[in-house]
This record gives structure tokens, sequence and C-alpha cells, in this order.
């Protein structure tokens, strides 16, 4: 699974599912965050599998182990190909995670890949030392998150571009990562702090990348779309293809 993760950051399904439509028959790879999915339910995730969308689920799960556990094992069953949780909630609450994802996969299916968050790509260096009190180079820490959620038996992190070429020497190849906060050259970075482009990403080899206001906000939205994967595959195709 390679794919290019377009952010559906809005409030109701039909928003939703009216942006969808202009690709017609295309089934772009998308990502349901806390904002849709808890102003409008799993009804939401259903409708999207239905229509045969890849899903990353993004609710970024972070409480007690048990909890997160029983959390999973929901979530798995709506039948999603991608969740979240955060690395500081521990290797602990990370492996009750893996447990629930196993329970409660579908018959018959893998469970959800699952990931953990490390640094909002929104974060800085600076926030990072002086707002979160994380002592030393954020590239660290996000590599010490990544080992706890490798040992945990998760597939892999969330993190910036900046990031993965260094998880790959570390790590090796078989970590999954995904990697929000991609832009095209020039265009505006909004609140992202630790952005690239789609090359990039290719180059330093992110799994997954996730773009949102670069194209649900633009007038062109299936236009940027196939600007931003052909620039992320190195060639024209379509995720589903």
């Amino acid at each position: 699974m390679k794919p290019l993760f377009i952010a559906l950051d809005m409030e109701t399904k039909k928003e939703a599912i009216d942006f969808l439509d202009q690709f017609e028959e295309k089934r772009p790879a998308v990502k349901v965050g806390m904002e849709l999915f808890y102003g409008n339910g799993p009804g939401v995730v259903q409708t999207l599998k239905e229509r045969g969308h890849p899903v990353f689920l993004d609710l970024k799960c972070h409480d007690i182990p048990k909890t997160v556990e029983r959390t999973m094992r929901t979530l798995a069953s709506f039948g999603v190909d991608l969740v979240t949780l955060q690395a500081s909630g521990g290797k602990a609450m990370m492996e009750a995670a893996k447990e629930g994802l196993m329970k409660g996969a579908l018959s018959g299916q893998e469970p959800p890949k699952c990931v953990a968050v490390t640094a909002l790509t929104s974060t800085s260096q600076r926030q990072w030392n002086e707002e979160l009190l994380m002592e030393g180079d954020l590239k660290d820490g996000v590599f010490h998150f990544t080992d706890l959620a490798l040992q945990a038996g998760l597939d892999g992190v969330v993190c910036s571009v900046q990031e993965v070429e260094g998880l790959r020497k570390r790590f090796g190849e078989t970590v999954y990562t995904v990697t929000p906060g991609i832009r095209m050259a020039g265009s505006d970075a909004h609140d992202q702090k630790r952005a690239a482009t789609p090359a990039q990403a290719r180059v330093a080899g992110s799994n997954a990348i996730v773009v949102g206001r670069g194209i649900t906000q633009s007038d062109r939205p299936v236009e940027i779309y196939e600007k931003i994967y052909n620039e992320w595959m190195g060639k024209i195709a379509w995720v589903n293809k």
C-alpha cells in the first residue's frame, strides 16, 4: 500500500461525498480525522468503504491500555485500512492497541495497519523543547517513539518527511511511514512547520503521504490530486490501478 490519502477535513458526510463525487468512478484513498468522524459517526466510514475508498481512520487514540484495546477492537470492526494512536501513550498502550486490532478484525480480513503518531508536523523544534519540555533534537524523539512502536508490534509511525531517511537507516525498510505536511513547491504551508513536496517524500522513502487543504480547498481538486499523485509516484497513475 503506497497511497496518497486525501484528508477529508470536513464537517459533514454530505460535504465529503459531494467532494469525492468530483472524482467520478475513481476511488482515491482518504483520511477520516476527528472532525468528520466525531460529527458523523461510524456511518461515514461505512459509506466510504462501500464506495470503494481505502480509509485511513486518524483518531490518534491516547488513553489507558485497556480503553485503547477496546477502542481498537471497535475500530477494526469498521473494516478500515489504517488507524493511528499517540506514541506518547507508551509501549503498554501500543501493545494493547495491537491486541484490540487483532481481536476486532473482520472475519477473513487482515487487521488494519496501525501507526503511532510521533511528533505532529505542525510541531517545531522550539515547541518540542520549550512547550512540550522534551529534551534534545526533535528527530531523536521521533526515533525513540518509533523504536517503542516497533517493539510493541505496530507497523510504523506518522512522522514528517525529514525524519524518514533517518528511520530507514536505523530501523530498515520494514517500518511503515505515513507523512503528512505534503505541499507542492511554492504553495501555502498553512500551519505545517515540517512540510515537504511529494517528490521529496518519494525520494526519502515514505510509504504513504497525506494531503488535505492543498486538494480539498482547490477549485480544481481532481487536477491538483493528479498532479500531486504523479509527482509522488514519479509516473502517471491512479491509487487504485
